[in-house]
């Protein structure tokens, strides 16, 4: 029986190929778009899950009450990790670790930035990278030692054995490979390509030696001996900071590994969310289109009922039960499906590598796991059952007697389903428009905000080697200056649009002693603000007619109005046990996220924390000979080091990736799923205009023009388009009004989404039944009428 299904299911396709074609390609789009979403998904979803443990490990956190509300973050002393060891029950191990930071690795005449980690031996206990060469019990145990990856050692190496061979870290310390390991996965927080001991890094780093527990440097991984400790070690974490510094009110907390990467955003020293939010629109997204699909499958299946009625009733006639002729309808469905998702599966390897290239990842079809042919096999078959359930439940249902004698198939109750189906999917077709446009809309307003700074043909190049000496980085500024490659330079203590450095250790007179307020502090040049194209509300900046500022600051205006300084310029401040005096009011710039309010913020003069040089290119001259002429000035002063500098633009637009990327997807997807509603409705005119072509010849006999057909025809679907547009919208202010929450600078909803989704709703709509209702309109009367 199966066979003979299987012949006629093949038969049927061929016969309407037009009809086998669009339903064929609907499908297919549909399950590449739902396959690429579920691919990027289930990439994310993996972050830090390539461990053993990783379901017992945490990082720890720091909560910190400041500024009236509470910041979370994974940074905390270096010492908190022999803490939590020694003090914290059912912990195994505990490690603290620097984050990934560039350092140069030397090899002969090869020298290369590497992003470079320096940790404790229990950070590879923690994490068990699968070791290639090397003894893992005994790694970063000796000081002069390194750890590196698979593809690093190649650079380095080539093909030889890397072992017991030495490389030279930032031309100074002379380091003896002792393993090699697999690279890093991708989809890894901690991402390296070398890995060094902890007391090199102490050697190196005079400051890291510093035990005060106000002092937080570093990261801290937990691995417990089981979850069932949990509980209590998170209870024991959150006094960690009381019992060992008093008078400090933070609070340490353990956050899952597996959920650092997708829970990343803290309200109320809590996990509330992150790019999990980001996941489960797309996941939702995913489920849509592959629904709309199936929707489609199902309009144009029962459009062709007329078609059908009659091989139905001879089957039932000679024996046929409903039963057999669901599985046929059925067969047909899975069978379509099998061949939509081979041509799914070229489309997705067609697209992938505009999309890795899109999102910066490396996204692949791993067709060696047993689990991605398993999901795969049961979405084809979930796509196949459902898009074939409605119609083989309704061809199936057609009484023999009545459609053998030609009788009229009522209709009624199958249209009104199907037009509750496409107007469904042009509820999310409409709800995705309006999204999109108000997703545009906040990153635009963000993005044209303005920052407090200019940012056009600013650079910043980091201080690296001899650079970071005092007479080299004068010497430099004035080389740059002199060349006219730069009209002004000035220094920065981190990339200016990075956040970190801050304290709570500031106080001033009229203070609120149990107030607590964070200071982002930077350490700048000469002529910062000149440089950066900001300007001073009162007061002066630093500058060379003013030598001896060692013991002035800046503050900028959020500064000023949280601390509540009338007279701010001279104003006496306490940094510690340090008294300095504020010479001036710098205006408010971003430096951390370009959705939240500035934060108060705190600038000394100082040569000896510059890791930034930041220079504004000379208008007057050729951008790209300035740049050559710049990396000239860098590689005379330091030849060890390749020339690291960007623009300042480009390091800022990284803050809007989130959203520039949920924009893009949002934008193809819903341009898919809008496709594939099309194709629905198509299949709903060619099922109105097949049930009213007698009527339309009648029309037309009695002097109805094609104008007049082609309304009565667009009338009921622009109706229908207008209905999902009203059920819509309150679903999309909903949703798009939760998304805005989230930023404290936010675009305000206006009519113009909603306005712009009934535009482009109801002219799709139009135009995709106008190209039935114009052939049905143009259709000679006598060949519907003659047989009356």
């Amino acid at each position: 029986m199966f066979k003979l299904n299987f012949k006629i299911a093949l038969r049927n396709l061929w016969k309407n190929k037009g009809f086998s074609l669009i339903n064929i390609g609907g499908l297919a789009i549909g399950l590449a778009s739902c396959m690429i979403l579920l691919i990027y998904v289930a990439y994310e979803w993996s972050y830090d899950k390539q461990f053993s443990n990783h379901d017992k490990t945490y990082v720890v956190y720091q909560n910190a009450v400041a500024n009236g509300k509470t910041f979370s973050w994974a940074w905390t002393p270096n010492v908190m990790a022999s803490e939590v060891q020694e003090k914290i029950p059912g912990v195994k191990y505990a490690s603290h670790s620097t984050y990934p930071r560039p350092n140069l690795i030397t090899v002969g005449d090869t020298k290369l930035s590497a992003k470079a980690v320096f940790a404790d031996p229990s950070f590879t206990k923690i994490l068990d990278y699968k070791f290639i060469k090397g003894n893992p019990k005994q790694v970063l145990k000796d000081v002069n030692t390194i750890i590196l990856t698979k593809s690093f050692a190649k650079k380095l190496f080539g093909d030889e054995d890397p072992i017991n061979k030495t490389v030279k870290l930032e031309n100074q310390d002379v380091l003896k490979v002792e393993a090699v390991i697999e690279d890093v996965p991708a989809n890894n927080s901690i991402n390296f390509e070398c890995l060094m001991p902890w007391e090199l890094f102490v050697k190196r780093e005079t400051w890291a030696k510093d035990n005060n527990w106000g002092n937080n440097m570093c990261l801290t991984m937990v691995q417990l001996k089981d979850n069932k400790f949990f509980g209590q070690a998170n209870a024991a974490m959150q006094g960690i900071y009381k019992r060992n510094q008093n008078g400090n009110k933070a609070e340490a907390l353990l956050h899952p590994i597996t959920k650092w990467h997708l829970y990343a955003d803290f309200e109320n020293g809590k996990s509330v969310g992150g790019k999990i939010d980001q996941l489960k629109i797309f996941l939702l997204l995913a489920v849509c289109i592959l629904l709309i699909a199936c929707v489609n499958f199902m309009n144009l299946s029962t459009a062709r009922s007329e078609g059908r009625a009659k091989e139905v009733g001879v089957r039932k006639a000679i024996g046929s039960t409903r039963k057999s002729l669901i599985n046929q309808f059925l067969l047909e469905s899975v069978l379509i499906t099998f061949i939509s998702t081979v041509l799914a599966f070229i489309l997705v390897e067609i697209s992938l590598p505009y999309f890795n290239n899109l999102l910066n990842i490396e996204l692949t079809i791993d067709y060696t796991n047993g689990g991605f042919w398993i999901t795969l096999l049961v979405l084809m078959i979930f796509t196949g059952f459902i898009a074939g359930s409605y119609p083989a439940l309704y061809l199936s249902s057609f009484e023999p007697i009545k459609v053998l004698k030609g009788f009229k198939i009522k209709t009624d109750s199958s249209v009104s389903v199907r037009k509750v189906l496409v107007v469904g999917q042009f509820v999310f077709a409409a709800c995705l428009i309006v999204c999109t446009a108000v997703i545009y809309q906040q990153l635009n307003y963000v993005k044209n905000k303005p920052i407090g700074y200019d940012q056009s043909n600013l650079i910043q190049i980091a201080v690296e080697g001899k650079m970071a000496e005092a007479n080299k980085l004068e010497l430099l500024k004035t080389q740059l200056l002199k060349s006219g490659a730069a009209s002004h330079v000035t220094f920065f203590s981190k990339d200016i649009t990075e956040n970190g450095n801050n304290t709570t250790n500031i106080s001033w007179p009229g203070k609120n002693p149990n107030e607590s307020i964070l200071f982002n502090h930077r350490a700048i040049g000469y002529d910062f603000t000149e440089t950066i194209g900001t300007e001073i509300i009162s007061g002066r900046e630093f500058s060379s007619k003013f030598p001896n500022d060692t013991s002035s600051v800046l503050l900028n205006e959020a500064a000023v109005k949280m601390m509540r300084l009338k007279n701010p310029v001279g104003a006496v401040i306490s940094w510690g046990d340090t008294k300095v005096t504020n010479v001036g009011v710098v205006k408010d710039f971003v430096v951390e996220s370009a959705y939240q309010k500035v934060a108060p913020m705190i600038f000394y003069q100082s040569n000896s924390d510059v890791k930034v040089i930041i220079a504004r290119l000379n208008p007057n001259q050729n951008i790209s000979s300035s740049l050559e002429k710049i990396d000239e000035l860098v590689k005379r002063i330091e030849p060890n080091y390749p020339v690291n500098r960007k623009f300042v633009n480009a390091s800022f637009a990284i803050k809007f990736q989130d959203e520039k990327l949920l924009g893009t997807l949002s934008n193809w997807f819903g341009g898919f799923a809008i496709f594939i509603s099309c194709l629905g409705l198509l299949g709903l005119a060619l099922f109105m205009a097949e049930q009213r072509k007698k009527e339309i010849s009648i029309r037309k006999v009695l002097g109805a023009s094609t104008g007049n057909i082609l309304t009565l025809l667009n009338k009921d679907f622009i109706k229908l388009v207008a209905i999902a547009n009203v059920i819509a919208f309150p679903l999309a202010y909903i949703i798009i009004n939760r998304w805005l929450s989230a930023f404290e600078y936010r675009v305000p909803i206006s009519f113009l989404p909603f306005a712009l989704a009934i535009v482009i709703s109801i002219l799709i709509a139009v135009l995709t039944v106008s190209i039935q209702s114009i052939k049905v309109a143009r259709a000679n009367p006598i060949d519907a009428l003659k047989y009356e």
